[in-house]
């Protein structure tokens, strides 16, 4: 297809779910960085905190397959600008928490909205994108959520020492809104509905994606047959042991980091956001190396290995962070560890896609929701393992082991078998 006239309205939308995933990171983990405010002023223990961070995983793991199912019958641009805006109520409502109930209702409810965004992500680059671009899409979209949260860490650290934690949390609200408002207005469900789309794109699209026509998904889909597909497990169970690693980057990491080595809190900002910019980087690089290997004609390795790959480097860090002696030793491991963990992404959710087809919503949700429940076991068993053993060394040996794990649980997935017959 040629480019010369034009730049392809498929990558405006690649810009916009960049941009979600973006935001999406920055809210989610705003409530890490203000830990000791909120703390503070609510008098909170750490266990308490705990169950603050876990009542969002256990909102979004709930939430996931209800949301894949809407936005495969629904579409991705009613559904995503109506949970952006739904979330991002929740993201400013999280200031005006008063005590720990409310605070963990708020934050369970702000799980629950942002469930939908990666499924309806992944219902558009099914509607969108031809199968051989796939992978690169998937880490492109996964890398803006791990930039995102870099990039919040010293950011949101300034913000709530200058402005308080409860006006961080209403700004970023209203940001929210403002990208469902433009989201709304610009995207459209398929190309064939986009009036600005050259007719040389929506024929190159229409012919290079995995099904030439697609629609909204009218038959319904069941809980069983979800749960009688092999394929549908053990996507679900390597996906809770990536989110094991992965989610304490999130929620823990800069906390402990801040205390374990005495850091300041922009400080420690600074430093826990290097294994999230890694993050970014693994989910580039295994994008790259999924559309490399299936450019060869090995649709099975394409997913595979990259995923196999990512958890071998994930238990390597992880093991590694435990002889660390300095910070910035710890960070270097830690960020291996983030790197492998995220390279585990782009093969997951295509993966979704490439069994899932046209309800490719309900299945990478209902993956997510078991990667979620991993979150919400980290956010609770970090603090309490910290507390009966008095060291973190436990918490980091049972995540190596769930990687490994995985890795046995990718040796028997088929991407090129349907849900339905496998």
């Amino acid at each position: 297809m040629s480019t010369k006239n034009h730049f392809p309205k498929r990558y405006f939308m690649v810009a916009g779910t960049f941009l979600l995933a973006l935001l999406l990171y920055i809210d989610r983990i705003c409530i890490s960085v203000a830990k000791e405010p909120i703390s503070s002023s609510l008098d909170l223990s750490d266990k308490q905190m705990g169950w603050v961070l876990a009542a969002f995983s256990l909102g979004y793991a709930f939430f996931q397959t209800p949301s894949g199912l809407m936005a495969d019958r629904y579409g991705p641009r009613k559904i995503l600008a109506g949970i952006v805006t739904i979330w991002s109520a929740f993201t400013a409502l999280t200031g005006a928490a008063w005590n720990f109930s409310s605070l963990l209702v708020v934050r369970f409810l702000f799980g629950a909205g942002e469930a939908g965004a990666f499924p309806g992500m992944s219902r558009a680059i099914y509607n969108w994108f031809p199968l051989k671009e796939r992978g690169v899409v998937t880490g492109i979209n996964f890398s803006g959520s791990r930039l995102g949260a870099a990039f919040a860490l010293p950011l949101v650290a300034w913000m709530i020492e200058d402005l308080g934690w409860r006006a961080t949390f209403l700004i970023l609200g209203g940001i929210g809104v403002i990208w469902a408002s433009g989201w709304y207005i610009l995207f459209r469900d398929r190309p064939e509905d986009h009036k600005g789309i050259s007719a040389a794109e929506k024929e190159y699209i229409i012919s290079n994606r995995q099904d030439k026509k697609v629609s909204l998904t009218k038959e319904k889909i069941s809980f069983r047959q979800l749960s009688k597909s092999k394929n549908m497990w053990l996507a679900m169970g390597q996906y809770f042991c990536s989110n094991f690693t992965f989610f304490f980057a999130l929620t823990w990491l800069f906390p402990h980091i801040k205390k374990e080595y005495g850091l300041e809190t922009i400080e420690a900002g600074l430093y826990t956001a290097v294994p999230l910019i890694f993050g970014a980087f693994g989910n580039w690089f295994a994008g790259w190396l999924i559309d490399r290997i299936f450019s060869k004609g090995d649709w099975d390795k394409s997913r595979i290995f990259p995923a196999s790959l990512g958890f071998g480097l994930a238990a390597i860090g992880l093991i590694g962070s435990i002889y660390m002696d300095t910070a910035t030793g710890a960070i270097l491991m830690l960020s291996i560890a983030i790197f492998g963990a995220d390279m585990t992404l782009p093969p997951s959710w295509a993966f979704c896609v490439d069994i899932g087809k046209k309800n490719a919503g309900a299945i990478s949700g209902t993956m997510n929701m078991a990667g979620n429940i991993g979150a919400f076991i980290t956010a609770l068993l970090f603090p309490y393992l910290l507390d009966w053993t008095g060291s973190t060394t436990l918490f980091f040996i049972v995540g190596a082991a769930l990687n490994i794990i995985a890795i046995l649980l990718w040796s028997k997935m088929k991407p090129r078998r349907h849900f339905t017959t496998y």
